[in-house]
């Protein structure tokens, strides 16, 4: 079974412009998780920098060699301007350290770099790593164990990956595969608050990388292929509470869809389309979960993001568009509230 991604492809997340590498390696050779960190050896003779590559236009401010968000910045390029090492000297590259978290599953999780702190979630069972990097070797600061719900492995349908953390305001912040968005203090890895918003007996699970705008932590869902409804939840940053809830089946009422929604085609306009275009009450296992990433435009002021798959498998039980599942939402971040939808594929066959 798959998770489908509205371009319908996984996108892993690129670690181009790291001041550190992540690596995999063929599990029969290493069967955990290597993370290496590159140190660049610079000659005399070696010829001048290339120009630096431009990157893609992006919601984001000028590159300060961090690396904060899960895909880098806002606007989600996993993008780097650092010009440091290029084309012409990357040959040069040697391994400075390696770290193993001994987790031998599916590692998705791009790490952060927030000063000389390297912060890493392995899959489950999700536990954080802090490494310093101003020390020979990168030594764990602290290490932070959630212990989620074993039965949360059985409920997954794509392997038990985590797609890695956010830092904000001194607080990193990431999902356990239970269902739990956790904030922890970047410099002790101790708790801060702990919120529990999925719910495993329903084949409910968490495997997105949260995204924090405006004092907001953005977390969607997995499991639609489980019969699982499909939402995208904000928390407040500072203790946790839910601030809005949009489901991406249903009513309107339910999807945060108002007067201000303003899709483009008209097949994505009218009412309750996320009810009428589903069978009776199928909408309510109807799937959409949004487990993969989340991008903000600061100017706009609206969060994007993906919808997955409807449920179930088999398209013949659930005739019709099926909205508002396999599309891209705009949303204003502060309210949830639906500014437009497009749909990559109405009733997606997988």
């Amino acid at each position: 079974m798959k998770q489908a991604h509205p371009a319908r492809s996984r996108d892993h997340a690129s670690l181009a412009g790291y001041p550190s590498a992540l690596r995999r390696y063929s599990p029969s050779i290493f069967p955990t998780l290597l993370l290496a960190c590159a140190t660049l050896l610079m000659a005399a003779s070696q010829p001048p920098p290339a120009p630096a590559i431009s990157p893609p236009a992006a919601a984001a401010p000028p590159d300060d060699g961090q690396w904060t968000m899960p895909a880098k910045n806002y606007a989600s390029t996993r993008f780097s301007e650092l010009a440091e090492i290029n084309e012409g000297n990357v040959k040069n590259l040697q391994v400075a350290f390696t770290f193993s978290t001994g987790v031998n599953k599916g590692q998705e999780a791009a790490p952060l770099v927030v000063g000389n702190t390297m912060y890493i979630v392995t899959p489950f069972p999700n536990i954080v790593y802090a490494l310093d990097l101003s020390k020979p070797g990168a030594p764990i600061k602290w290490k932070y164990e959630p212990n989620p719900e074993p039965a949360a492995q059985g409920v997954a349908c794509c392997d038990v990956v985590n797609r890695g953390a956010a830092f904000a305001d001194g607080r990193v912040f990431f999902n356990t595969l239970d269902g739990h968005t956790i904030a922890l203090d970047a410099n002790s890895g101790q708790p801060i608050w702990n919120a529990h918003i999925g719910n495993i007996n329903i084949g409910e699970t968490i495997t997105m990388a949260p995204l924090v705008v405006k004092g907001k932590v953005l977390v969607g869902n997995s499991g639609g292929e489980m019969g699982v409804r499909g939402w995208v939840k904000a928390l407040d940053a500072g203790d946790g509470h839910v601030v809005w809830t949009a489901y991406n089946t249903g009513p309107d009422k339910d999807v945060l869809i108002g007067p201000d929604f303003k899709p483009h085609y008209d097949m994505d306009k009218g009412k309750d389309l996320g009810v009428t275009t589903w069978p009776p009450e199928a909408w309510k296992i109807g799937g959409g979960n949004m487990w993969g990433w989340i991008s903000y435009d600061p100017d706009l002021n609206l969060i994007f993001h993906g919808t997955g798959n409807p449920g179930p498998w088999n398209p013949d039980l659930r005739p019709g568009d099926n909205k508002w599942t396999s599309g891209i939402f705009a949303r204003d971040p502060d309210t949830g509230a639906a500014k437009w939808f497009y749909q990559w594929t109405p009733h997606d066959l997988h």
